[in-house]
């Protein structure tokens, strides 16, 4: 796996690992949160919500010879708490044009506190277009036991939060949100499940099945001073939560996984220069060049449109509109309810759904919201054009 999937995935394994800064004891920390999950049969069958496999398809234009490579990265807990062991199974490398109905695939029994069995095939089906392959990766909880069991023990014996990386020697992915053509027809025949794809590599040789929705090409963020097992949220404010647990705490954090120990240390010893970095930090959504030049106009990257017609009404960037989101919902809908609005972008979704983003005119902080892009979201029922 090429080194910077590899630690993209070092990270993602983590995210929900342990719900710091909590200690080991509160209730938010009583068994690992993370997604990906691949619980036993016999738990999964009970729940709508939870699976015992894990499925992605992705669309691969590529020649026939070439070859793909596979690997399944997953947590498998290991005593008490967030104690686990990481695992890294891998399929191949096989040329796609013998990847045909039997594909590759191999069974697998695993040993921690207690056993985990499963099976991983990968395959690939010839498309309508001869360069078009749809490639499907699927791994199987297959361990026996767990009916009427709670989900702490059901995750006993669940490979959590699974992850599964492939990458051709030649070629290219087609993007998961393609939806032009031949491809975009294919990318929309595919099914995956209990798992989320993207484009993981600038040459698009490489596909990630994530447990969390990100977008293509996503990347680890150069200011990032390491894992802290909720990614999600804003490392400023996890780093500030560390500096702020008095030393008892930390050492009861401390005391249980070695891996969420060095997590504490690392992040109690950052500096307020490393924290201050983490601060405010905007940057455009678009790729920037080695030589940006000068900086861009605010929101350049991502200007959107400059008129929409929503249901017969014409909307232009920088037209005056009055708020009209209702009285019966929240006190914030309240609160705009008749205020007037300058259009500052118009955006489509990939669905075609139309958003109005504005600022409000009467707001002190106006200029402010439109210099660093802070807008509200409208539907067009919900403004009335002036």
């Amino acid at each position: 796996m090429r080194a910077e999937l590899e630690g993209l995935v070092s990270s993602l394994l983590v995210e929900g690992y342990a719900l710091y800064p909590y200690t080991p004891g509160a209730t938010k920390n009583a068994t690992p949160t993370p997604f990906g999950i691949v619980y036993p049969p016999a738990y999964a069958e009970g729940l709508e919500t939870t699976f015992d496999h894990l499925r992605l398809e992705c669309v691969l234009e590529a020649e026939p010879e070439t070859a793909l490579t596979a690997a399944v990265r997953f947590l498998q807990p290991s005593g008490k708490g967030h104690r686990a062991v990481e695992r890294r199974l891998e399929l191949g490398p096989a040329e796609v044009a013998d990847l045909g109905a039997g594909g590759v695939g191999r069974e697998f029994e695993l040993e921690a506190e207690g056993k985990l069995s499963g099976r991983l095939r990968m395959r690939a089906e010839a498309l309508e277009r001869a360069d078009l392959w749809r490639i499907r990766v699927c791994a199987h909880n297959t361990t026996a036991g767990g009916a009427g069991a709670d989900r702490g023990e059901a995750l006993r014996s669940s490979m959590i939060s699974t992850h599964v990386a492939i990458e051709a020697d030649g070629g290219r992915f087609v993007s998961p949100l393609e939806r032009d053509g031949a491809a975009g027809t294919a990318v929309a025949g595919c099914r995956s499940v209990n798992t989320f794809p993207v484009l993981a590599a600038p040459d698009d040789r490489a596909i990630l099945g994530a447990a969390i929705v990100l977008p293509d090409h996503p990347r680890i963020a150069a200011e990032s001073l390491g894992s802290l097992f909720d990614n999600t949220e804003i490392e400023e404010a996890l780093l500030l939560h560390v500096h702020a647990l008095s030393d008892e705490e930390r050492a009861e954090i401390s005391a249980g996984d070695p891996a969420v120990s060095t997590m504490i240390e690392r992040a109690a010893a950052s500096t307020p220069e490393q924290v201050v970095s983490l601060h405010g930090l905007m940057k455009p959504s678009a790729e920037l060049p080695a030589d940006p030049g000068p900086p861009p106009e605010p929101g350049h990257p991502n200007p959107g449109e400059q008129t929409l017609e929503l249901d017969g009404v014409v909307f232009r960037k920088g037209a005056k509109v009055i708020l009209r989101p209702g009285t019966e919902r929240d006190v914030y809908d309240r609160m705009l309810d008749g205020r007037t609005a300058t259009i500052e972008r118009l955006y489509l979704d990939y669905e075609d759904g139309a958003h109005i983003a504005v600022t409000i005119d009467d707001d002190p902080a106006q200029d402010l919201f439109r210099e660093t892009g802070r807008y509200l979201f409208f539907k067009a029922g919900e403004v009335e054009a002036q």
